[in-house]
């Protein structure tokens, strides 16, 4: 047994953080350059933040392609010309506010399936909670097999290869007993990234070889419904674990996106087979085994098939509903998906986010793990909006208390955090800019997103959710979808004010004596590591 224990040391030894320095540097190197080539593309949200330097390709706004034009909230509806735009009733709009919520929610929703089940996560767990989640598949299969010769329901999970396959009892051997009874009704696919390939796949042990890239988008869809989250399958996300959820219920287009969306990605992962053994698809080029620019080509022009088939479907969709009059109280919100996949080549997120916020409207903007890319950093500072971030304190991070090197995350993330809180100190922004820390006894905190306020108002005409956290791994590693909300609806809009006011209630406003507290201390080593490593957390 010693020998196997001296050469996983060394492997941990090498990959922090020597190896991670060096593969950030090279990645980097890599993305500067094809952006070069490419063309700087930041940025949809458009109403939301300004970048002064370098300053930002503009997007051209329509003028009259979407009716209710004299609204605040038609100041948004300009991004129907880069992504989907899909027009749904704001009393369909859902905002869950608990684990709890989120859990029940989907155990009844699955049971209730007649022909779809959609699972999109990081992973599943393998405790009892996940169980009772597979079992309500189970249940759904086996209804409609007894209550037709053709069962029309279809159940399809996309996970994480490598998050999947951590461990002898994983997310692989929790799903194998449905894979085996229904096969011809079940669907297991497991999205493995393109970058982590020869020696380095054979070096970097389980665990670690997560933050190569993984599959991060986290979609859960029933029929015709639809939750979008941050939240992965598994206990603590039912429990103690904050994050955020949207149920967007009978709103079939959206549904049908993502169900798409979600069978793109599949198609161009690993499939489970019963006996655990995984295979691609005929004539798909394998993740690691093959070329990677072929594997990124492929699955590049698959998944923005999706994109730009359902985007030009819905501009069709929205000018025919403007000639025929579909009543605007019917259909008052747009959800906008936004889509970043960065290894694959895909970036409609990162083009369509944040810029050119109103001067006195406010964004309340949060992650779990805050640690923003350069350019959102330079957004936030050089704007004129009102910022009010909220992260996690280190007793909520969910790596507080890990063993080994992952039990110093939290300390490098009060490091990163005490570095963006001295920028805006320098820059005299403390009046418009304030940063926030989570509190609550024996919980973790996962929310990200943001709430966007216009200037004189009391409730937020936009949010997004769905799973990036703003950070280099969100834009340059994994694969992300979230959704940009934007709604005139007053009840939808009080659900998000409720929301937003929820989770910054349980917080406290950091200042310069936060960072001077004993428990905020910062080991040297961690200071010096941090930059190599942040860009992999």
């Amino acid at each position: 047994m010693a020998a196997p224990m001296t050469w996983r040391r060394l492997v941990f030894s090498m990959y922090s953080p020597v190896v991670a320095g060096v593969f950030t540097r090279i990645s980097d190197r890599l993305f500067r350059a094809r952006e070069r080539r490419r063309g700087s593309s930041i940025l949809l949200l458009a109403p939301l933040l300004a970048e002064t330097d370098p300053a930002p390709r503009r997007v051209s706004r329509p003028t009259g392609s979407v009716r209710a034009q004299g609204t605040d909230c038609a100041y948004f509806l300009w991004m129907t010309e880069h992504v989907p735009a899909f027009r749904v009733p704001g009393a369909h709009v859902h905002i869950l506010t608990s684990p709890d919520q989120f859990y029940q929610a989907m155990k009844a929703r699955i049971r209730a399936a007649q022909k779809r089940v959609v699972m999109a996560s990081l992973y599943l767990g393998t405790g009892q909670l996940e169980q009772e989640l597979v079992d309500c598949m189970e249940e759904a299969l086996h209804r409609s097999q007894e209550t037709s010769h053709s069962p029309n329901l279809k159940v399809s999970v996309l996970l994480d290869y490598t998050r999947g396959s951590r461990g002898r009892i994983n997310s692989r051997t929790m799903l194998l007993p449905l894979l085996q009874r229904f096969t011809s009704q079940m669907r297991v696919s497991l999205y493995h990234t393109p970058d982590l390939r020869g020696l380095l796949r054979l070096l970097v042990p389980q665990r670690f070889n997560e933050t190569i890239g993984v599959q991060h988008i986290k979609v859960y869809l029933f029929d015709d419904s639809i939750i979008i989250s941050g939240a992965n399958l598994s206990d603590s996300y039912f429990t103690n674990r904050q994050d955020r959820y949207v149920l967007l219920e009978n709103c079939r287009e959206v549904a049908d996106f993502f169900s798409d969306l979600v069978e793109a990605v599949g198609d161009v992962s690993l499939q489970l087979k019963p006996d655990d053994s995984v295979t691609m698809l005929e004539g798909m080029v394998h993740p690691y085994k093959g070329n990677r620019q072929e594997f990124s080509a492929v699955a590049r022009k698959r998944i923005m098939e999706v994109v730009n088939t359902a985007r030009t479907r819905q501009q069709l969709v929205n000018q025919s509903e403007e000639y025929e009059g579909i009543s605007e109280a019917e259909e008052d919100t747009w959800v906008f998906p936004l889509v970043q996949m960065k290894p694959l080549g895909i970036q409609v997120d990162e083009q369509c986010l944040l810029t050119d916020a109103r001067p006195d409207s406010t964004v309340f903007l949060t992650s779990g793990y805050f640690n923003l890319t350069q350019t959102y950093m330079r957004l936030v500072l050089g704007t004129a909006a009102n910022y009010r971030i909220l992260t996690a304190s280190p007793e909520v991070n969910g790596f507080f208390g890990a063993k080994g090197v992952a039990g110093a995350i939290p300390a490098a993330y009060t490091h990163i955090a005490r570095q963006f809180y001295n920028s805006v100190c320098q820059l005299g922004q403390q009046e418009r800019v304030h940063l926030h820390e989570y509190h609550r006894s024996q919980w973790t905190f996962h929310a990200k997103g943001l709430w966007y306020y216009l200037q004189g108002q009391d409730r937020p005409c936009l949010t997004l959710i769905g799973s990036p956290n703003f950070g280099y791994r969100s834009v340059h590693r994994d694969l992300e979808a979230q959704i940009a909300i934007v709604t005139e609806n007053e009840e939808l809009q009080n659900q998000l004010q409720e929301e937003q006011e929820m989770l910054y209630r349980r917080s406290t406003e950091v200042s310069c004596s936060t960072f001077e507290r004993p428990d905020r201390h910062v080991k040297l080593w961690v200071k010096l590591v941090t930059p190599f490593i942040k860009n992999f957390f």
